[in-house]
């Protein structure tokens, strides 16, 4: 018997009059919240402001968390498409299914093609969500807590995860290739959600550190680059403790391979901007004239309004 280990919380959702609330919902929202005061506070410090933020997170997270749900659904067909599933479950978000890579992709692209739209500087705005994000994921990390989903191999550390009797998600959860969940009565299991907590809090940390110790050197964009080899790197080992069912390809579960991937590329990219990238100052000066010219427009637009409500 296990005298030592991390309990599962007893309820997963609540009742608020006929809405059903989700915890998973909650931390989500939490963490897009905290990400944006992060990203914000970063972004001013480049000459930005609020509203640019406000509007940019306004197209992106709709964006992001239908990428989200879509790579979901791809990478784990069976249920999602004929003959095994049904198109309809795409639609039925409460059951679960948020994958984060697809999130990060979609939202990336999301806010790349709205910074150009709005001339603000890409390179220094992914510099400025670069922690957030990880922040943001540790936080929703906790979603996976309260549904008891997404745990890793039985284990017999102090930490392990213990599940319970609460109507959960995660309970009804298929393990390995299909097969049953070992028993949560009588086993502990990794806590991978707090493994990937405790990952990108650490990650957000060193890239704010290394982002002030070598800011003289880097390029716009590097921080970022750092983000995607952080996780990527991170999420390559913690998916390899996981249990859940997930499509193998060569062996290898399906984000293992996007965690190798984002890995790669965010080595490439690093090399490539400390090469070819923008300078980080360039980037201020221009973000501080786009700044400059829609204050300047907006003092315009309500001289405007009071000329004509006089």
């Amino acid at each position: 018997m296990n005298l030592a280990y991390i309990p599962s919380p007893t309820f997963s959702k609540f009742q608020v009059g006929p809405f059903t609330i989700h915890m998973y919902a909650i931390c989500i929202l939490i963490g897009i919240c905290v990400a944006v005061w992060i990203l914000t506070t970063r972004w001013k410090r480049y000459g930005g402001n609020f509203d640019q933020i406000l509007d940019t997170t306004l197209v992106t997270v709709p964006c992001a968390l239908v990428g989200a749900r879509l790579y979901h659904c791809i990478t784990t067909p069976s249920a999602y498409f004929p003959p095994t599933g049904e198109l309809v479950n795409i639609l039925k978000v409460w059951e679960g299914g948020m994958a984060i890579f697809g999130g990060i992709s979609v939202g990336a692209l999301t806010a790349f093609l709205w910074c150009r739209h709005r001339h603000y500087p890409f390179g220094i705005f992914a510099d400025s969500i670069a922690p957030a994000l990880l922040v943001a994921q540790a936080i929703g990390r906790l979603g996976n807590w309260f549904n008891q989903e997404l745990y890793g191999w039985p284990t017999n550390l102090p930490w392990g995860l213990k599940l319970n009797d609460a109507d959960a998600i995660g309970k009804s959860e298929i393990c390995y290739n299909g097969s049953q969940c070992p028993d949560y009565t009588t086993t502990l299991f990794h806590p991978t959600f707090l493994y990937e907590m405790i990952w990108n809090l650490i990650g957000a940390a060193l890239i704010v550190f290394l982002g002030r110790k070598l800011a003289d050197r880097l390029k716009a964009g590097q921080q970022f680059a750092m983000y995607m080899m952080w996780y990527g790197l991170g999420r390559t080992w913690i998916e390899n403790v996981r249990i859940n069912y997930s499509t193998v390809i060569l062996g290898l579960r399906t984000n293992v391979w996007t965690a190798i991937i984002v890995f790669v590329a965010g080595c490439i990219l690093f090399v490539v901007l400390y090469q070819y990238g923008p300078d980080v100052e360039a980037q201020t000066r221009r973000l501080q004239e786009v700044t400059a010219d829609e204050l300047e427009r907006q003092r315009v637009e309500e001289e405007k309004n009071k000329q004509k409500n006089r």
